[in-house]
């Protein structure tokens, strides 16, 4: 039995009943969001709407910029790197090693040169490396994947110092293409005062977020916004369609931006930064409860996502619907998880690692090399 989903960055806590008589209709967003096509059950109106809120909260223009909802986090990230590509079709994509599969997926499919960046302990991009990696490549134009919040960790790349690795490497505004990968933090980031802005009053080229996380769609989307002067490189005229094509997939989810749309007036900017501060008060209570239970973990300052030592009992890990990795394991705090559920977790944690650990030959693993020694409490740290 499944008792909750901690694990993963899904917003449980909607209420979707208004919109029930919608599944009656097949809406699909075919071509341009914004011109419209010959297929006449649509929610085009609906998706420029969602599309207005980001390009506000990220700082661009109407007239400037280009965007759509897309599938999933995944086709963000997929057309975020596309469009780097085509403006720079010899450019060498740099991304750190924490960044999500989907950037080397992208790498696969569009066979273009791709170079791994080492990370802090945080998961943050090493620029040091990155600065390395730059100066050995300096003939090629870069493309860089920076991470709003990594998978794993949770950790937010420095939008800033990688702006000044790559103007001290030598690279000037013409030269670079940079991609936010904001999957989960992109919608979050705003809403922290001392957060870095992701904004495109910076020299970055595309944002994407997904929309069935920290919003709550109850379907996979996402939100992909890029600059209106790129757009052109890839799109053309669909006759078929009577629109123009610039998206990854040909038919889009009509009704996701109906529900986006709907959230997003509904709560507004006041009613996300109070679910953000919520979320990230509630991490660090379930960080410092962790600890004070003697169980190794880490709380990056920007995230609400709690790194810890790997259950052994992969019955425990399914129950609780963890993501693991090697001999560390997270939990994503979301507005749906309240301290009453982060409570029942430590508990039952607690209560499962003194059955565990009862043979004094089977210790915690030591998780210093993923998260730090001054975070992990296992015999040698503690």
């Amino acid at each position: 039995m499944v008792l909750s989903v901690i694990g993963y960055p899904y917003n449980l806590d909607f209420d979707y009943g208004a919109l029930g008589q919608l599944q009656h209709f097949s809406i699909n967003n075919l071509g341009d969001p914004f011109i419209e096509s010959n297929y006449g059950v649509h929610s085009r109106q609906f998706e420029v709407g969602v599309l207005d809120w980001f390009a506000r909260l990220w700082e661009i223009e109407k007239s400037e910029y280009w965007g759509y909802i897309t599938n999933c986090g995944t086709e963000g990230n997929l057309h975020g790197i596309l469009v780097g590509r085509e403006v720079f079709p010899d450019g060498i994509l740099y991304a750190s090693r924490e960044s999500h599969y989907s950037v080397f997926k992208a790498a696969r499919m569009y066979r273009m040169g791709c170079v791994k960046v080492d990370c802090l302990v945080s998961g943050e991009i090493d620029c040091a490396d990155f600065k390395v990696k730059l100066l050995a490549n300096k003939d090629k134009p870069a493309i860089i994947n920076v991470n709003i919040g990594t998978t794993v960790k949770g950790a937010v790349d420095d939008l800033d110092l990688v702006i000044q690795t790559l103007e001290e490497s030598g690279f000037s505004q013409d030269r670079f293409y940079i991609h936010c990968d904001g999957a989960l933090f992109g919608l979050m980031m705003p809403f922290v005062k001392r957060a870095p802005k992701v904004t495109f009053k910076k020299p970055i080229g595309s944002v994407s977020v997904s929309g069935h996380k920290f919003v709550g769609c109850p379907m996979p989307c996402g939100v992909q916004i890029t600059r209106m002067e790129h757009i052109n490189v890839l799109s053309s005229n669909v006759e078929y369609l009577a629109s123009r094509d610039a998206t990854i997939m040909g038919s889009r989810n009509g009704h996701a931006p109906i529900f986006l749309w709907y959230t997003l007036n509904r709560k507004g900017y006041k009613g996300f930064q109070k679910e953000v501060q919520k979320c990230l008060r509630n991490a660090y209570y379930l960080k410092d409860r962790l600890r004070d239970a003697g169980i190794s973990a880490m709380l990056n300052e920007l995230s609400s996502t709690v790194v810890f030592e790997r259950p052994i009992d992969e019955d425990f890990v399914r129950r609780w619907q963890l993501a693991c990795q090697g001999n560390i394991a997270h939990v994503v705090v979301m507005p749906s998880v309240t301290i009453e559920k982060l409570d029942d977790f430590v508990n039952e944690l607690v209560e499962k690692r003194s059955t565990w650990y009862q043979d004094e030959k089977v210790r915690p693993p030591c998780i210093a090399a993923d998260i730090g020694s001054q975070n992990c409490s296992c015999d040698l740290h503690k």
